[in-house]
């Protein structure tokens, strides 16, 4: 894939990385805030002032989330961004990290 083509990949997944937890917050499902910066989105849960990060990382193509349990790497298998070590979706972790993270 094209540089361009990732950044694209990229601008999408973390568009959808923010509307998927402001609708969490909107649902009254976590509290959290979301502030995006350029390539890096922090989600910060209000209860407990701990912090997800997920960024893209364009040279290696990877988009890249740090979490209280860790940093996980994910690439684009064409269809998902899947963790680089177990193969686990970007979102599932996303969604069972931030119902951990943010209690």
């Amino acid at each position: 894939m094209t540089e361009s083509e990732f950044l694209i990949l990229a601008e999408s997944c973390l568009a959808q990385v923010e509307e998927m937890f402001e609708k969490a917050f909107d649902n009254d499902e976590l509290d959290v805030e979301c502030s995006r910066s350029g390539n890096v989105l922090t989600i910060e849960f209000v209860n407990n002032g701990s912090k997800m990060i997920v960024n893209s990382q364009a040279p290696m193509q990877e988009m890249w989330l740090a979490a209280r349990s860790g940093g996980f790497h994910y690439k684009y298998d064409g269809q998902h961004w899947l963790n680089t070590r177990d193969g686990s979706e970007l979102f599932m972790t996303l969604s069972a990290l931030g119902k951990e993270q943010g209690k």
